[in-house]
């Protein structure tokens, strides 16, 4: 057989992972991140309420992509894992039916009864003291009943609007005394929305233990009764139980909980550029009345769950009952009570960066580049870049790409006062306001932010600044910035590269690592894309930058092809990545085939990984490890040996074929050789993580990995947390208090 031939059979019979499966194998490993019993009580409850968002997430875009694909021909076509369409599906339900059961019963049996010992007490209407009833009937009648709207649920009517992802209550009624032209059988269905103006959580009163719970009074022992008790109910549980306000003349039979998600896989009709934010618009409104994916409901009422499920068109596969609290998420601000305080893990601090101090910014950058590790290191030096380029006068220019900026949106909710409104979009503003010429990327297409991000360019619209809406078919996943400043009698340019978004929100807890240079090619190259982004322009050979879609594939499949041409002429060989998802599947077959010929590799992946390790003869030299923790992995790190001239690279993209052929993404080089020292170092700590990794094996299973006997503990989220705290100059700043585990997803 011929090596042509041998390759052609060696490639038609690599293994692969399906990618759906792979990411509920990652929200597992979330998952487990919470059944960790050494940890705080409410970390863990973070974690396990990350699983259900997450889960929200998938079932409206991925699974809602897999059941479109079911009913066309695409649905027959085989996933590079070998598994159709209707076994992926089968095989998500599964084993995200088993995850959510373990999550459950996790909060059921150890979160919940832990809070309650350490004086935080969710109590059920089963527990509630008269003094609680009497507090509850007075709040319901003053402050829930109001707000209420109920909403009938005829058979031959069409369903009244349920929004995606918000709790309602659904009660089965009959007649107290059934009007003549009535059976007296009739029962009678009505949807109440929980509104979205009310808290979840309703707070008690503290009472005296003695006069609320008299059996308990002489069991206390004396520290536990030094302990601030709280205790709170649950908005569903209170209108449950006081329902019958609602329906006067009504008996309520039955009651259930539920939450539906709505597919969300919609896409922008491209075509249309004259009107192309009135388009996205459309998307949104159409989202919001898309086919039902699935239901979450409380158990209860198998009638009302039977109902539901046949009004939305939900099989049994796509209907997840949980004994629990729906949308856990909601509980999340529990960590800012001060008295539960030993309850977290204690704040990370976020600190100042020794590479700036109190001159300006220009005169730091333009003495060599300047690496952030966040959120290590203060975001505060990326919000002044842009502060300071929108009051210098000498700047004469700023061009951004923006995808996910963060922030309330002013007008809905809170005002632009406010900390929680964009710094940097305000700064785009400001500089627009002082007379720069200011241009703004804006991607519309981010999933789940474009309202926002609609919202923000119109108000960069009305401030002056020259909004361009990406490209057409084509997603703008890149973070650039570049400052143009006028400085004796010349221009220089100012570039600012990141693999994370400009949110001032998530960089308190994504970890990214983001590059400020004045370097003249770079700068170049800079130019060259936003011309690209903004105007029209062939493809130009660039100096330093790698694009997607139109060089990156090929860049990295050269890059590997590089290390496994070494490796056949026994040069040592080696191959590093940091990144979020691997799922290309010519990435995966070029990763096979250096694996074959002798190059050592190393992968941290945080979340889909469709490649297989440790397969002899295919990937005895490939190691794929994933860590979770208190931050969300999301740098993407490239390292390649080259025969000793080590070259490292940091990107916006993740080996996956939407970032290398349907995104503009960035791939830019660490030259400064400090830098590429600390990052290389960076990289290496992650494959030494004993405590938060987890290693994937060759039949395709993660396992969390522990110190071995007499190996010491190695945590690379603190052994980056020490390294920004050395060489700190002047006080630390404990700018946030970082108390929050990330939501686990991009």
């Amino acid at each position: 057989m011929s090596n042509v031939d041998e390759n052609k059979k060696f490639n038609e019979t690599l293994p692969y992972i399906s990618r759906d499966l792979s990411w509920v194998d990652f929200n597992e490993r979330v998952m487990k991140e919470g059944l960790r019993e050494e940890m705080p009580l409410l970390e863990r409850f973070r974690f396990l309420s990350i699983v259900s968002t997450n889960f929200d997430e998938f079932f409206m875009v991925r699974v809602a992509a897999l059941k479109r694909m079911l009913r066309t021909d695409a649905g027959k076509i085989l996933d590079p894992s070998g598994l159709t369409v209707d076994q992926q599906l089968k095989a998500i339900s599964e084993k995200v039916h088993s995850i959510v059961n373990k999550q459950y019963e996790c909060l059921r049996n150890e979160i919940f009864p832990g809070l309650s010992k350490n004086g935080l007490s969710l109590l059920g209407p089963d527990s509630w003291s008269v003094p609680q009833l009497d507090f509850l009937d007075s709040f319901f009648v003053g402050q829930i009943y109001p707000v209420l709207t109920p909403l009938r649920l005829e058979d031959d009517k069409p369903m009244p609007f349920i929004e995606s992802r918000y709790l309602n209550i659904v009660f089965l009624l009959e007649y107290e005394n059934p009007p003549a032209d009535e059976p007296a059988s009739k029962e009678l269905k009505v949807i109440v929305p929980l509104p979205g103006v009310l808290d979840r959580l309703v707070w008690f009163p503290a009472y005296n233990d003695s006069f609320s719970n008299p059996e308990n009074s002489n069991t206390e022992n004396a520290e536990n009764q030094k302990k601030e008790k709280l205790s709170f109910a649950l908005l569903e549980e209170v209108i449950v139980t006081w329902g019958t306000y609602l329906f006067p003349g009504f008996r309520v039979m039955e009651s259930m909980m539920f939450k539906i998600n709505r597919d969300a896989d919609f896409s922008v009709d491209e075509q249309r550029d004259e009107d192309f934010v009135d388009a996205m618009v459309e998307v949104l409104e159409d989202r919001g009345r898309s086919e039902i994916i699935r239901m979450v409901y409380s158990p209860g009422s198998v009638r009302l769950k039977d109902e539901l499920a046949r009004r939305f068109s939900l099989e049994e596969d796509y209907l997840y009952e949980v004994d629990g609290p729906i949308n856990p998420a909601d509980f999340l601000d529990l960590s800012n009570v001060a008295s539960l305080e030993e309850l977290s893990e204690k704040p990370w601090k976020i600190h100042k960066s020794a590479d700036f101090s109190e001159e300006p910014i220009w005169d730091r950058i333009s003495q060599g580049d300047v690496m952030l590790h966040l959120p290590y290191h203060s975001f505060d030096p990326v919000v002044n870049f842009f502060q300071e380029a929108a009051s210098d006068p000498q700047v004469i220019s700023i061009k951004t790409a923006l995808y996910r900026t963060g922030g309330a949106i002013p007008g809905i909710g809170l005002q632009s006062g406010s900390s929680a409104y964009s710094p940097v979009v305000r700064a785009l503003e400001q500089a627009a306001l002082n007379g720069k010429h200011v241009t703004a990327v804006v991607e519309l297409k981010a999933r789940f932010d474009e309202e926002r991000n609609i919202s923000w360019a119109n108000r960069l619209e009305k401030a002056g600044v020259i909004v361009v809406y990406g490209l057409s078919r084509l997603k703008i996943h890149s973070k650039l910035t570049m400052v143009i400043r006028r400085e004796n009698d010349r221009v220089k340019r100012y570039v600012h590269l990141s693999t994370g978004n400009y949110n001032y929100r998530t960089a308190k807890y994504y970890e990214d690592i983001c590059l400020f240079t004045a370097r003249e090619d770079i700068a170049y190259d800079a130019g060259l894309i936003f011309n690209m982004l903004t105007g029209y322009s062939a493809f130009q050979t660039m100096n330093r930058l790698t694009i997607a879609p139109t060089g990156l594939k090929r860049r990295f499949l050269e890059l590997i092809e590089r290390e496994a041409n070494r490796a056949r002429h026994s040069y040592p060989a080696r191959i590093m990545v940091k990144i979020n998802s691997l799922t290309d599947v010519d990435i995966i077959k070029a990763l096979y085939a250096a694996s074959r010929a002798g190059v050592k590799i190393n992968l941290c992946i945080r979340g889909i990984c469709t490649l297989i390790p440790g397969i002899a003869g295919v990937s005895e030299n490939i190691r794929v490890i994933s860590v979770i923790d208190h931050y969300l992995e999301h740098s993407r790190i490239y390292y390649f040996f080259n025969g000793g001239a080590e070259e490292l690279y940091l990107a916006s993209a993740d080996l996956m074929t939407r970032n290398l052929e349907h995104r503009v993404e960035i791939l830019f080089p660490v030259q400064d050789e400090k830098i590429r020292g600390e990052i290389t170092g960076i990289l290496n700590d992650y494959f030494r993580d004993n405590c938060n990794a987890s290693v994937l094996d060759s039949s395709g299973k993660w396992t969390l990995l522990t110190p071995p006997d007499g190996e010491k503990s190695f945590r690379v989220q603190k052994e980056m947390l020490s390294r920004a705290a050395i060489d700190i100059p002047g006080p630390v700043k404990l700018e946030y208090n970082v108390r929050r585990s990330p939501n686990y997803k991009e």
